[in-house]
């Protein structure tokens, strides 16, 4: 048996950091060695550091309870205990490039939740169903840093997670624009329902940056790789606005598309249906089989039924209709902090490891 890659969490107190800790605590090819924090968590337990504001089901998982959190910023310390880390640092946004390139330089690769390095030309922004090709700049990266290992690699934003996966297997129809509303849980800002009383019975139509996000970011996933840089597509056009409302976790996106070849709903269906990208070829160990999950009852996806479909890595869909303005209309849902955060960057770990460029120092 290959012995597992040692991997450290480095924001490990954040609720992003709480979901890695949490999938990594039985993960087959991951071992939890390291957590890293703030100064201020530094020196205490694991447990201790998170008591009061552990937010998932369950206890701290044992073997993450009894490490000593060590502080983000001393990256020697951290990055000499493993062969590579996952980011979800809560800093600015320069802050965080600078944390993430210098654990790159310490020739420790960087998986990284954040946003500081999505528009770098050559640091692959990774739906690993969609886009696997894009690792390849990589190579460049490694370049430009000075490094023979050490890289970073980003997942996108989560408001994109549920609509990109589904329009993926559409662009073969000539997709030309979109319309979107996302429907984004308290989650995706590190919050819940208890801590965030404005929340209950209401609903806030801005969350500060997310439209630009989700405009942009799909662009770059669909872009092609030339000269070791990605180059964005120019369709399609997208136009969204994001809400966030009062559920725990999940983001719900209604969807409006047309196309230069509509198709019929039976091969939109189909094409969903066949769907399946890279990481269900390989049988990776947090791939989701089925990817997409159309079902057929009008009242669903419904975010507290649907989110957990394919242990939160799978996307949901629904309600595929004609529209008045647009060729079709549907409904997509994805879990904002599996498939939208730790888990879509625990599973590009694992396709980076299956190509080749996360191994053992």
């Amino acid at each position: 048996m290959t012995a597992k890659l040692k991997v450290g969490v480095v924001g490990a107190t954040g609720m992003v950091g709480q979901r890695f800790i949490s999938l990594l605590a039985a993960h087959p090819w991951f071992e939890l060695a390291c957590v890293a924090a703030s100064p201020q968590s530094a020196g205490k337990p694991y447990a201790e550091a998170v008591a009061g504001r552990w937010s998932l089901p369950g206890a701290v998982p044992a073997n993450a309870a009894r490490l000593t959190v060590l502080d983000a910023a001393q990256v020697e310390q951290v990055a000499g205990q493993v062969d590579f880390v996952f980011c979800a640092v809560d800093l600015a946004k320069d802050a965080t490039a600078t944390l993430e390139e210098a654990y790159a330089k310490r020739e420790t690769p960087v998986v990284s939740n954040n946003s500081a390095h999505r528009w770098t030309a050559d640091v692959p922004m990774m739906i690993p169903e969609v886009n696997d090709g894009h690792a390849q700049v990589i190579d460049a990266q490694r370049r430009r840093l000075g490094t023979t290992r050490g890289f970073i690699s980003v997942k996108p934003n989560c408001s994109i997670q549920s609509y990109v996966p589904a329009l993926h297997p559409l662009r073969d129809f000539g997709l030309t624009k979109v319309a979107v509303c996302t429907y984004q849980a308290v989650s995706g800002a590190g919050k819940t329902l208890e801590s965030w009383p404005e929340m209950v019975d209401n609903v806030i139509p801005f969350i500060k940056g997310e439209e630009e996000k989700s405009e942009q970011e799909p662009l770059k996933v669909w872009g092609s790789v030339s000269d070791g840089r990605v180059v964005n597509a120019a369709l399609p056009r997208i136009t969204a606005q994001c809400v966030r409302v009062p559920v725990s976790d999940g983001h719900l996106a209604a969807v409006f598309v047309a196309f230069e070849r509509k198709p019929s709903k039976e091969q939109i269906l189909e094409a969903w249906r066949a769907y399946a990208g890279t990481p269900q070829a390989l049988k990776l160990p947090s791939a989701p089989s089925p990817f997409l999950n159309y079902l057929e009852d009008d009242a669903r996806p419904q975010t507290k039924l649907d989110r957990d479909a394919g242990n939160g890595q799978a996307v949901s869909l629904g309600r595929l209709r004609p529209d008045t303005v647009f060729d079709w209309k549907f409904v997509a849902l994805s879990h904002n902090t599996v498939r939208g955060a730790a888990g879509g960057a625990v599973l590009t770990a694992e396709l980076l490891k299956a190509q080749g460029y996360l191994t053992a120092k």
